[in-house]
């Protein structure tokens, strides 16, 4: 999460929403959330009922859930799904912000196109 923390502004330049879901309850999160005053929105799932949705592994030899980072484009298709196999192993946010602005320039596009 600090990866996310650090480059917070370029994601918000992107027209990014970070949605970051864990597995503790509410009242957990929320303190997490409060403690390190993290900047964007936080979703506690501890039924993994978000996780199951999106195939995100569970290694109980690894103390939990696998990373995941998903982007879904503003029609709410999944464009890009990285999972990872240990808590180190995401993908670094210049490659994030690469595919982010292939995203926003395919979207561009086709209002433009639309709007024609």
């Amino acid at each position: 999460m600090a990866q996310l923390r650090l480059d917070y502004q370029q994601f918000i330049d992107r027209q990014t929403t970070i949605i970051v879901i864990g597995p503790e309850d509410a009242p957990a999160f929320s303190k997490y959330w409060k403690q390190f005053d993290l900047p964007f929105t936080g979703l506690p799932d501890p039924k993994a009922s978000v996780l199951k949705l999106y195939g995100q592994e569970v290694n109980l030899f690894k103390l939990g859930r696998m990373p995941a980072q998903v982007i879904v484009d503003r029609a709410g298709t999944a464009r890009f799904v990285h999972y990872g196999h240990s808590m180190s192993d995401i993908p670094e946010n210049e490659e994030v912000f690469s595919l982010l602005d292939q995203i926003n320039q395919e979207f561009e596009l086709t209002q433009h196109k639309g709007s024609e």
